[in-house]
Order: structure tokens, then sequence, then C-alpha cells
């Protein structure tokens, strides 16, 4: 079964995506915010990371730099969630890093295929 870390720090949707995965068949582990990703994705390394960009403590970018500086886990995709207006933002995530980009308000039938798909490509690459 495939593992996915989602790293968000609003509760409601933290547990909505949380929910929407594990019926969809996956692991599902969740952190409030970019330190405790970095620390959870060394601990558990997860197939796939799910993060928001603005957290406390540490931002999604950070925490995407960091695990791809990591050669344990920079091998794992990050995606980032990211509001919609924050499109300065998610370029400079992409350059830390980041497999993909993730507008919300997303569907959540939309959320569940581009996790099946980044974790396709990333068992064939």
């Amino acid at each position: 079964m495939k593992r996915i870390l989602i790293a968000e720090d609003e509760p409601d949707i933290r547990f909505l995506i949380a929910f929407t995965l594990r019926n969809a068949g996956y692991e599902v582990l969740t952190v409030n915010n970019g330190e405790e990703a970095v620390q959870m994705t060394k601990k558990e390394l997860p197939d796939l990371v799910l993060t928001d960009v603005r957290m406390p403590k540490m931002t999604g970018y950070e925490a995407c730099k960091l695990i791809k500086a990591d050669p344990v886990t920079q091998h794992i995709p990050v995606v980032f969630l990211s509001a919609k207006g924050q499109e300065a933002e998610v370029q400079s995530g992409m350059a830390a890093g980041a497999d993909e980009d993730l507008l919300k308000p997303f569907e959540l039938e939309q959320l569940t295929r581009k996790v099946a798909e980044i974790l396709n490509k990333a068992q064939a690459g």
C-alpha cells in the first residue's frame, strides 16, 4: 500500500484530504507544519508528500528544499497544495524542487487522480 504524507495546518482541509486518500486505498500520515513534514519524511519515507505552501514553523518550500537536499529522501515526490493567488510563491516552490502543484480549491476526484498519476510516474521512473 502506497503511503502519503500530508502537511497541512488547516485541520478541516487536512482531514478531508486524508479521508479522501484513505478511501482511495492509500495509507495516510498527517502533520501540521513544514518542520514536522521534514521529520516525518525522514522517519517514515512516504511514497509522496502533499504539502501546503504557507504553514507555521516552516513553509512548504523550506520543507521541500530540505527533503530534496537529503540523499535519503530526495527521490520522494513533493506536491504543493496552494491557494489561488499564490502563483508567484508556487514558482519559488517549483524552484525548490517540487514535482507538481495542485491549486486549491480542487475537486477530491482531481486530487486522487493526480496522486495516482504522480505515484505511477515515480514508480516507472
